[in-house]
């Protein structure tokens, strides 16, 4: 008895093969990639140079996550703590026999100097006019210093603001005088606006 081949079932069946294989490969190359970019984001092993099985690479992968989430913790952590110091220092109490309100003895200013470069920290309620930011930033530029970056982060109920600067001729020549002025015109204008 004869068994009838058919031509076009063989042909489909290895098709779907060679479709499965494909698929299987692209899959093995896709995490292959994936393995690779994780890897990449891990710190350099100082032990040794020797590569890593894909086991060893992952348990290290999850390692350095849970360091990373711990470490996460412990700022978050230490930024309360010192943001609630800071409120501490910055709302004081009336001492009067009234009980009386909270002086908070806002805006504040800090000039900071490194060589040529100045950094302005202005504390601020969050609900102050912007108006004080602008005028820490039209007072630098005023007085010779040229603005490179400013920003602010939010605390409870104060702003932080941030003004780096560049004074002088960027290898710190000339600059004592310029950030004198800057810094004495700020502060002033702080002791007004109070």
């Amino acid at each position: 008895m004869e068994k009838n081949i058919n031509p076009a079932g063989a042909s489909s069946s290895a098709t779907r093969a060679a479709d499965r294989k494909t698929i299987e490969r692209n899959r093995r190359n896709q995490m292959k990639e994936l393995y690779s970019q994780l890897c990449s984001l891990l710190p350099p092993r100082q032990t040794t140079r020797e590569p890593m099985s894909l086991p060893d690479q992952l348990d290290a992968a999850a390692k350095y996550i849970k360091k990373l989430q711990t470490n996460v913790v412990r700022m978050k952590e230490r930024k309360d703590s010192l943001v609630a110091r800071n409120s501490g220092h910055v709302h004081r109490r009336n001492g009067g026999g009234d009980g009386g309100g909270v002086n908070r003895r806002l805006p504040r200013v800090e000039v900071r100097v490194f060589g040529s470069a100045l950094e302005v920290v202005l504390v601020t309620e969050s609900d102050s006019s912007p108006s004080v930011f602008h005028e820490m930033i039209r007072g630098i530029e005023e007085e010779g210093g040229e603005v490179v970056n400013a920003s602010f982060s939010v605390a409870e109920d104060l702003v932080f603001h941030t003004i780096h600067s560049k004074v002088g001729d960027g290898n710190g020549a000339g600059c004592g005088a310029t950030v004198g002025k800057i810094s004495a015109r700020l502060k002033k204008f702080i002791e007004e606006y109070e």
